[in-house]
């Protein structure tokens, strides 16, 4: 008997155990007559909740009779964990009407579930709890706060939290600055990381991760490599996680080489150091390096999930290789992502990029849930084709379905009428878009606007709405009211279009070539020879037009025909390190 309660034991202390396995111990458990202990009661639900078996945990819980804190804490936290947040908080509830009072843990629990949520009135509530209960300067607790607020993008709650603690530990240090890394607050990240130092704690890898964490723009990767100097100071550069950290902050600073000399030197990286080089690939706009390291990565064993998916459809939809976009489709269903949104929709996406809308459409037709993503990729799609009644239908549909356009629904119908030349249509909508949704038009809209107006020949009212934008206009806006005059032959206020355009971007050949086109199509040929000797006596050139899209698809081909054989990325690889 001694011999059986010891090997129980060591078998409910392990720390994971299959379902077959974890049911068999139930079994044994109610046999030896201990299943009135929390104790293995506590252990069976954290088996069960690892094996995603949340009824088998809830029934052993109603079950036992004599509950601990801790047996609460695993059925709050495997609740949580699922993403059933409205049945963790209704067992916290019980547990408050009971006799057993919760634990700092408990709170934390808690109160990661509130931020999980996005409820905000909750986590007040919750905040309120646990400093009647005396856990308002909890360690355990503080962090819990902090991280909370930060993630619902309430930092300043979050500082007062921290300066609430008299003797903040290394928790809640990284707590802190990790919530400034996460609201884009780098700078203020970094005083709190200096300040850490001051006041004699050692960072660690944590504090590194939640200090990177806020670098995403390209004009601070000069910080990036400071930060990367001082891990491998530090020795911290052989620790994975600051790695795949690393090539993430290099991605999303679109600094692609260095995210890959980091790559490189990792034996094994980890499906999330693979989507973040893979996704900063697309992001950046080398789409074919993001396809070929996404075959790479499926001929290491490593699995998709559902954001690498749908980054990589989106690449793909960016090449137009439909043949890809097929096989990745076929992939979408091998993982079982069919329906999933984000993926459903990128392959919407890719559809209607590649000429095959009707596949689009089926794709959106079979999808068991659909959000405003769903419905802007078939609207966009639908434009793209000419094809505007469809995506004004499309427009209905998703307000009879109770869904808020956002300011991409708006984009992707003015640009359905761009395709389709409907001016009047085109305006109505811009009006609804501000003064029934309340949506603030951006750049995008104003080009869309511009063409549109443009493209009519209505070239002094796109003008005259160009001037009525607060400075700085957008390059992009006056570069579409260049392209309308070089379609109407303006010369009058193209030149005053163009000499815009090349003050603030003298870089830019494309607009200097739109000009020349205007002059030549009215005949002014010694102002096109100013143009022409301009480029020459300012050292500007004129891009050639290169045709890479063969020899991509070639190259992929090739990878496709080889897919059971080992990778052979030598080539890229080198091209990578270059940038």
């Amino acid at each position: 008997m001694f011999t059986q309660f010891a090997s129980l034991l060591c078998e409910i202390s392990k720390t994971h155990q299959t379902l077959l396995r974890s049911k068999q111990l139930h079994a044994l458990i109610i046999k030896t007559h201990l299943s009135n202990d929390p104790f293995y009661a506590t252990n069976l639900i954290r088996f069960y909740e690892s094996n995603n078996d949340l009824l088998s945990a809830q029934n052993l819980f109603e079950k036992t009779p004599h509950r601990s804190v801790y047996l609460w804490n695993s059925i709050i936290r495997a609740h949580a964990r699922a993403r059933k947040f409205h049945f963790a908080l209704s067992l916290f509830k019980d547990m408050l009407w009971s006799k057993i009072k919760p634990d700092n843990f408990t709170f934390a629990c808690v109160l990661r579930t509130c931020s999980e949520s996005c409820d905000f009135k909750c986590l007040r509530l919750v905040h309120g709890g646990l400093v009647v209960r005396g856990f308002g300067t909890d360690s355990v607790c503080s962090s819990a706060l902090v991280s909370a607020y930060s993630k619902l993008g309430f930092i300043d709650e979050a500082s007062k939290v921290f300066d609430g603690v008299l003797e903040p530990d290394l928790v809640l240090w990284n707590s802190m600055i990790s919530g400034f890394g996460s609201s884009g607050l780098w700078d203020r990240g970094w005083d709190m990381f200096n300040m850490m130092r001051r006041f004699g704690q050692c960072p660690d890898g944590f504090s590194i991760i939640g200090l990177i964490s806020g670098l995403a723009d390209s004009w601070l990767v000069g910080v990036g490599h400071a930060m990367h100097s001082f891990c491998i100071k530090c020795g911290f550069d052989s620790n994975v996680h600051i790695c795949s950290a690393l090539v993430s902050m290099y991605s999303r600073c679109n600094c692609m080489n260095s995210a890959y000399r980091v790559f490189s030197n990792l034996v094994q990286p980890d499906l999330v150091t693979w989507s973040a080089l893979i996704t900063g690939f697309s992001e950046s706009g080398e789409y074919e390096k993001a396809l070929i390291f996404f075959r790479k990565m499926n001929v290491e064993g490593k699995k998709a999930d559902n954001v690498l998916v749908a980054s990589v459809v989106a690449a793909s939809a960016q090449l137009a290789i439909v043949g890809l976009g097929k096989e990745l489709h076929g992939y979408v269903f091998r993982l079982g992502f069919q329906s999933d949104i984000m993926v459903s929709s990128a392959l919407i996406d890719m559809y209607s990029k590649c000429g095959l809308i009707g596949l689009g459409v089926q794709v959106f037709d079979i999808m068991p849930d659909r959000n405003i993503v769903s419905y802007n990729s078939l609207i966009l799609g639908f434009g793209l084709h000419g094809l505007a009644s469809e995506a004004f239908r499309t427009f209905d549909k998703l307000l009879d379905e109770g869904l808020k356009p956002d300011e991409s629904t708006f984009s992707a119908l003015l640009s359905a009428c761009c395709h389709a030349g409907l001016a009047k249509e085109g305006r109505e909508l811009f009006r609804r878009m501000t003064n029934v949704f309340g949506i603030e038009a951006k750049t995008e809209h104003f080009v869309h606007m511009v063409k549109l107006l443009g493209m009519k020949g209505e070239l002094e009212e796109a003008y005259d709405l160009v001037l009525s934008l607060p400075e700085p206009i957008d390059s992009g806006i006056w570069g579409a009211l260049l392209s309308c005059c070089d379609i109407h032959g303006n010369s009058e206020l193209g030149e005053i279009v163009a000499k815009q355009l090349i003050e603030t971007k003298p870089e830019k050949t494309a607009y200097r070539v739109m000009l020349s086109n205007i002059y030549a199509g009215n005949r002014r040929w010694d102002e096109v020879n100013k143009l022409r000797d301009s480029f020459s006596g300012g050292g500007l050139k004129k891009m050639p037009g290169l045709s890479w899209i063969g020899d991509v698809f070639k190259e992929l081909a090739d990878l496709h025909t080889k897919r059971h054989h080992r990778f052979k990325v030598d080539t890229i690889s080198e091209e990578a390190a270059k940038g």
